[in-house]
């Protein structure tokens, strides 16, 4: 029997619950030498973790997948568009259950697909409560999901969705505005959410800006994902890695 491996990622996120951010690279955004810089850049002011895909791709995850893990130190995930992103090259990934929408096959269906290739990997698998929020235009993830996001007002309905998550067993909450969102998840929805699990909370989707992300870290996000804005400039890494520090060296941690 092939077992899974340690949760490293996760044990340290709960056990030492810092602020942290990702870097979310889409296969498709990017050339050989727009990634090779990215990546001079990486080792330079390291994210805490790189995500790796997107809501649909014409280029193998896979390939992108070993040509970072043979130049980075961090830990490489996989974010899943779908039930082709599988690579067991990865150090993990984010077994996402889009339970802010009521398709079945994004709720269980290609779950049950993914899991004997999951098993046999034994890659880090981290249960994650996947909901969307509106952002005030339609995204690729509500296309491709064919769901609705949740209202962006609408907190109480977003903070008895998280709860739900949690309660069923999924270990992280992911609040999702969406790749070039108009506008980010809102903050006092964030908040709410925060105050109501015990389990981290991830927050990605427009979050353009290191002044965005500090809101969104105050909040209560634990992880915040930057995709979008990173493809456009990618020197902001070190912006938003230099915020990351100051955070945690002057704020109580949560919990």
């Amino acid at each position: 029997m092939v077992l899974q491996k340690m949760s490293t990622f996760y044990q340290d996120i709960v056990s030492n619950r810092k602020k942290r951010f990702a870097l979310l690279i889409d296969p498709d955004k990017h050339s050989k030498a727009s990634l090779s810089h990215l990546i001079s850049l990486v080792n330079v002011t390291p994210p805490d973790i790189l995500l790796v895909g997107g809501s649909l791709l014409f280029n193998p995850i896979e390939d992108t997948i070993i040509y970072l893990k043979e130049h980075v130190s961090i830990p490489v995930f996989i974010f899943p568009g779908d039930v082709s992103q599988l690579s067991d090259k990865a150090d993990g990934i984010f077994l996402l259950s889009l339970i802010s929408g009521r398709n079945a096959e994004f709720l269980i269906g290609n779950h049950v697909i993914a899991a004997p290739r999951l098993k046999q990997s034994g890659i880090e698998v981290i249960p994650t409560a996947y909901m969307l929020i509106e952002n005030g235009h339609s995204t690729s993830v509500e296309y491709m999901s064919n769901t609705k996001p949740i209202p962006y007002g609408k907190t109480d309905l977003a903070v008895a969705t998280a709860l739900a998550g949690e309660l069923l067993g999924l270990k992280l909450i992911y609040l999702e505005a969406g790749s070039g969102a108009a506008k980010s998840v809102g903050l006092d929805m964030i908040n709410e959410i925060q105050k109501a699990v015990n389990v981290p909370v991830v927050v990605g989707g427009g979050i353009r800006s290191v002044e965005d992300a500090e809101k969104t870290f105050d909040a209560g996000a634990d992880l915040i994902v930057i995709g979008t804005a990173l493809e456009e400039y990618p020197e902001q890494l070190k912006e938003f890695a230099n915020l990351r520090n100051r955070l945690n060296s002057t704020s109580p941690l949560r919990g």
